[in-house]
């Protein structure tokens, strides 16, 4: 049967994903209906179970200064001796300089038994089609994993309990720069053994 996907363009939106940061974003705002896209295709992910876990909160127009006054209220109050100024100026910059922000959590199963791992798993797998989607719209991402994503207070701000987990923060752009390189790697090579008989 012929393949009726182009793999050469496959292969290169994969080899030019890469994080691209707020600061690197143009001022202009990215329609709702391609965020919907983006986070249909990584509603897609592989889910043990289909237990699905993860979960969107999604920032545009003025709820981004919403979100920037709430991570920065959160910061403030709750990261005691890991308080540092300038994350809490990143924390009010960023969601300001982005078209979307995406509040990315796993709502852990506890009516079957799966190991948190898996979920943890598949929620970086949808991270990771949120990553691929971005890149083949030719916009910008970024995963934060720092300011209010292990603060344990910040879960009652986004509906989660306490064996839920948030996972980080994704910013959405349209990058100023287009010609975006590969990502750099050491060979695959060196990270493989094969064993054929």
């Amino acid at each position: 049967m012929e393949n009726k996907y182009n793999i050469k363009e496959f292969n290169e939106v994969i080899q030019h994903r890469r994080s691209v940061y707020p600061y690197q974003f143009e001022n202009k705002k990215i329609p709702d209906e391609t965020i919907l896209q983006v986070l249909e295709n990584a509603n897609r992910a592989p889910t043990h179970k289909l237990t699905q876990p993860w979960r969107f909160t999604v920032f545009g127009g003025k709820g981004l200064q919403t979100f920037a006054d709430l991570q920065t209220e959160i910061y403030t109050k709750y990261a005691g001796e890991n308080f540092k100024e300038k994350k809490l100026k990143n924390l009010k910059e960023y969601p300001l300089m982005s078209s979307h922000v995406i509040v990315i959590a796993m709502k852990r199963t506890t009516e079957i038994n799966i190991p948190e791992e898996e979920e943890i798993i598949a929620t970086g797998c949808a991270i990771e089609n949120i990553y691929l989607s971005v890149t083949a719209y030719g916009l910008g991402g970024y995963l934060s994993t720092g300011g209010i994503t292990y603060i344990e207070e910040a879960k009652q701000y986004f509906n989660l309990n306490s064996h839920d987990k948030l996972i980080g923060l994704f910013y959405i752009g349209y990058p100023k720069n287009l010609e975006i390189p590969l990502s750099k790697r050491t060979p695959v090579i060196e990270k493989i053994k094969w064993i054929n008989e």
